[in-house]
């Protein structure tokens, strides 16, 4: 898809389709078949043994074979490929009311994210869900939990 439009400071968005423009594509790799959280680890197994250079060269080829009848050539009209290999993407999220039953507090987040002495684990794999949002929100309960130890 193109990139949300964003005018700041000195920089315009594309006004026009000759315009240079921003791409966002994404990628979330699985492994069909296998139980949702199996299919999560393996995706990030995938993506953590994929080199960067194999991510370019997909792309790439992705682009030359969706636009080879508008004459696209990657080689003139990529300027630059930015890859982010957000593992955090694959935070399990629970989902209680299909097949995961956990005692209250039981589940191996609401474990794991328990302060150790000064240690608390924040992030948004510890929040069950795969959001900034929630990163952030883990990051203070994160610190509360901290500084409520005395």
């Amino acid at each position: 898809m193109l990139d949300y439009p964003v005018d700041m400071g000195g920089y315009a968005s594309p006004q026009t389709p000759d315009d240079p423009m921003v791409l966002f594509m994404l990628r979330a790799p699985t492994k069909y078949g296998l139980p949702p959280r199996d299919q999560y680890r393996a995706g990030r197994w995938e993506l953590f043994g994929t080199p960067f250079e194999t991510i370019e060269r997909n792309v790439r080829q992705q682009l030359a074979d969706m636009l080879a009848g508008a004459e696209f050539d990657p080689a003139r009209e990529i300027a630059a490929i930015t890859v982010n290999r957000w593992s955090h993407g694959y935070a399990y999220e629970y989902n209680k009311s299909l097949w995961e039953h956990w005692p209250e507090g039981q589940r191996p987040i609401d474990l794991a994210k328990k302060p150790f002495g000064r240690i608390a684990i924040a992030n948004s794999d510890s929040s069950g869900e795969a959001f900034t949002d929630t990163a952030i929100d883990e990051g203070y309960r994160a610190v509360g939990d901290i500084l409520n130890i005395s």
